[in-house]
């Protein structure tokens, strides 16, 4: 019977040759070695069928948890790696803030805590324990607004202005333009502000909104509507 090709190396051909990478600095070769030597394993151990080892030891610890989300005491028992994101719409089945690049890069999923506009899929639940959550399910001034009176004035504006289309990213485009304008009457400053020279309560001209509002990111292309709908809650005017 003829021999086999080629055959895989043995533990000990492995060890020795890291030892003698090692000895010569090539760290970049035998990091890249122990990645491939442990693929195969893990590869070789899929496709036989064998169960999959946990990198983690154990099963993650689910914790009591108490959310105050839309003026609404929330008990719920969750993971500690669990983000604010996944416990609003997984748990409370809040689906409005809405999951883009979670990354926190889109502002999709921007919500309000303690006033102050914040990436929930950055921010772990944990961390937003003790404080006031609203989503966009707690704006309106009626738990069932049947005209636009019912709504925040922003919710109403972004209507009256056309303020979006596919309406993805309105929630967190809404959450966001409602502390900006807080932020502004607070005299919290902006590059703009800074670059104008407008730094006692800057006004929210439109460079100032496209600004305070760049981390909130429409694909649909709606922001000269945004903007005008921010304009005009910021200055209590109406369409």
């Amino acid at each position: 019977m003829s021999e086999p090709l080629c055959t895989d190396p043995s533990n000990e051909d492995f060890e020795q040759e890291e030892h003698e990478l090692e000895k010569s600095g090539l760290y970049s070769e035998l990091t890249r070695r122990r990645f491939m030597k442990a693929a195969g394993a893990f590869s070789a151990a899929t496709a036989i069928g064998l169960p999959i080892v946990a990198w983690a030891e154990g099963a993650p610890e689910a914790r009591a948890i108490t959310l105050k989300v839309n003026g609404k005491p929330e008990v719920l028992s969750l993971d500690m790696r669990t983000t604010l994101l996944d416990a609003l719409r997984e748990h409370l089945d809040l689906t409005g803030t809405k999951k883009g690049c979670d990354h926190g890069q889109c502002g999709a999923c921007t919500v309000l805590v303690d006033g102050r506009r914040v990436n929930s899929c950055l921010t772990l639940a944990f961390a937003a324990e003790g404080s006031d959550i609203t989503t966009i399910e707690g704006l309106a001034k009626t738990s069932d607004p049947q005209d636009l009176s019912g709504l925040h004035p922003m919710q109403a504006a972004f209507l009256e202005h056309d303020g979006y289309q596919c309406g993805y990213c309105t929630p967190g485009q809404i959450c966001s333009a409602i502390a900006a304008i807080e932020e502004s009457k607070h005299g919290a400053l902006s590059i703009v502000s800074l670059h104008t020279g407008k730094t006692d309560k800057p006004e929210m001209t439109d460079d100032e909104i496209k600004e305070r509002m760049s981390g909130n990111i429409c694909r649909c292309g709606a922001y000269p509507n945004i903007v005008a709908a921010v304009r005009a809650v910021a200055r209590g005017v109406s369409a």
